[in-house]
């Protein structure tokens, strides 16, 4: 006689949601300049990145979930006013409740306003200003 044949528990390598990735874009306008130089505080980076967690976790979860933790946050590149960003968050850990995230905000433009006021240019390859890995979590009863 033979064992009844069991449901194998799923590999969570395989997790559909591993690798989802979710990219915001925004100007950051010269009223959140915050700093002599208008540089803009890394505050307004971190709010960024809560952002692009809520559209993560809206994707994965059918809920906006919560920001638990940042780990590594480094601040590599300073950001101003008259910058455009793209902010991105990718899955990297699916938990039974807690989704680990890859985080980073690119200056993907800037503005130049010693060549004119309004001048600004494409940088290409964009700069990484802010990288970190973020930690989000869903309630039980989310899909």
């Amino acid at each position: 006689m033979t064992a009844p044949a069991t449901d194998p528990q799923p590999d969570p390598r395989l997790d559909p949601r591993l690798g989802l990735t979710v990219v915001h874009r925004r100007y950051v306008p010269y009223s959140h300049a915050h700093y002599a130089g208008d540089l803009v505080d890394g505050a307004y980076l971190l709010a960024l990145f809560g952002d692009v967690a809520t559209e993560i976790c809206i994707r994965t979860d059918g809920d906006e979930g919560l920001f638990a933790s940042y780990a590594d946050v480094q601040f590599v590149a300073p950001v101003r006013a008259g910058d455009v960003l793209e902010v991105v968050a990718e899955v990297v850990r699916v938990g039974t409740r807690s989704r680990d995230l890859r985080l980073v905000a690119r200056i993907v433009c800037r503005g130049q306003p010693d060549r004119s006021p309004s001048a600004a240019e494409v940088l290409d390859p964009p700069v990484d200003a802010v990288t970190a890995v973020g930690t989000v979590v869903v309630p039980v009863t989310a899909s």
